[in-house]
């Protein structure tokens, strides 16, 4: 297995000490990823390792999951129109990053890595934690101390070492590379490759739900099983980008004709993406940082901003911000209909309010309302 920068393209030999480019300090991706091969689906197996044919980890690895993936598609109605909700709570840890984290740690345990560490708001400490400690291997997480207490709370009772640092969330990834430097590992859901090799799998169970493949037909489905427009929030990116680069292989494999319309949403208190595309530029945006009760999506600068604009542009979609005004009061509308979750994945909801869509739309609820105060 081999990793290619994606500034400076230089090829380096995939191994637990490296997590960004040597020569030019760029972020990897995976110098050769697998195609999608619809015969190749374990059908029998009810998890994202349905697909393992197509994840891009070292062929010899023993699977380290418990169940995620293959979440339900759910039809409601919502602000006045049919809303497919891909309800990401439902994985073990209660969000979206148990994705990422399944072909994380099953590639570190092959490794052979017994102690390791990520820098998160919460969320993806917490699946961390409980990735590693079902893997056997010692796990610290560098957070925020302003996080989510029930955040926190999770990680610990993984038996996680937790390391709560002061100031913004740019403080708590600073603190983890220090540590990077006296020998720890550092398994970063934002910079290792291969956390996209397990999110771009909401990308394919879409396109097998929709089409019937899994779960029969859903209420009001394209035949294609290619929604019209996909809605999640865009913090580091990686369920943005898991759903393109999913379609993506679904669509060079001739499955697909076409992407969904990419709608990225981030809080008014941090949208470097949005203003991004409003002064029509290739990097995130410079922006002055404000507090917002969508604490999981508060990132200054997302390590893969070229390829998050990339995918909204070359799929038709946007991005836009909503406040937190907008983004309690959906939350509320949509817990109405029976789905709790916490503010940063309320966001889509508050989008959904404030959009006039139409056609098959999916929207990503990225994580439980159990991880945040009612």
């Amino acid at each position: 297995m081999d990793f290619v920068c994606t500034e400076c393209r230089k090829v380096q030999a995939a191994t637990p000490e490296v997590w960004r480019c040597r020569s030019c300090g760029g972020i990897f991706d995976l110098k050769e990823r697998k195609p999608f091969r619809a015969e190749a689906i374990e059908g029998a197996n009810q998890s994202l390792w349905r697909y393992r044919a197509m994840l891009g980890v070292p062929e010899s690895a023993r699977p380290v999951t418990m169940g995620e993936g293959l979440t339900p598609l759910v039809p409601v109605q919502f602000s006045g129109r049919l809303v497919h909700f891909k309800v990401e709570f439902l994985a073990p840890t209660g969000s979206f990053k148990d994705r990422g984290t399944s072909a994380l740690v099953t590639t570190l345990r092959a490794w052979g890595v017994a102690r390791a560490a990520d820098d998160s708001s919460g969320n993806a400490g917490a699946s961390f934690a409980a990735y590693a400690a079902h893997a056997g291997m010692a796990a610290e997480v560098f957070t925020p101390a302003h996080a989510s207490p029930a955040k926190l709370a999770q990680i610990e009772v993984f038996g996680a070492k937790l390391n709560r640092i002061e100031g913004v969330r740019e403080k708590a990834t600073e603190a983890l590379e220090e540590a990077t430097q006296h020998g720890l590992v550092y398994a970063s859901h934002a910079w290792s490759p291969l956390t996209l090799e397990g999110s771009k799998t909401i990308g394919y169970e879409i396109w097998e739900q929709l089409t019937g493949r899994v779960g029969g037909p859903a209420a009001g489905a394209a035949e294609d099983g290619v929604p019209d427009y996909f809605l999640c929030p865009i913090g580091q990116g990686s369920m943005l980008l898991g759903a393109y680069r999913g379609f993506k292989d679904l669509q060079a494999a001739g499955l697909i004709g076409r992407l969904p319309r990419i709608v990225g949403v981030q809080s008014v208190g941090c949208p470097p993406i949005v203003e991004a595309l409003r002064l029509s530029l290739d990097r995130s945006a410079a922006i002055e940082k404000k507090p917002s009760v969508a604490e999981g999506i508060m990132l200054a600068r997302p390590l893969r901003d070229r390829e998050i604009l990339r995918a909204i542009r070359e799929s038709g979609g946007c991005a836009l911000a909503v406040t937190d005004e907008e983004t309690i009061a959906a939350r509320k509308a949509l817990a109405r209909t029976g789905l709790f979750v916490e503010p940063t994945s309320a966001v889509v909801a508050a989008a959904l309010q404030k959009l006039d869509l139409s056609g098959v739309l999916v929207a990503a609820l990225t994580g439980s309302g159990l991880k945040s105060a009612a």
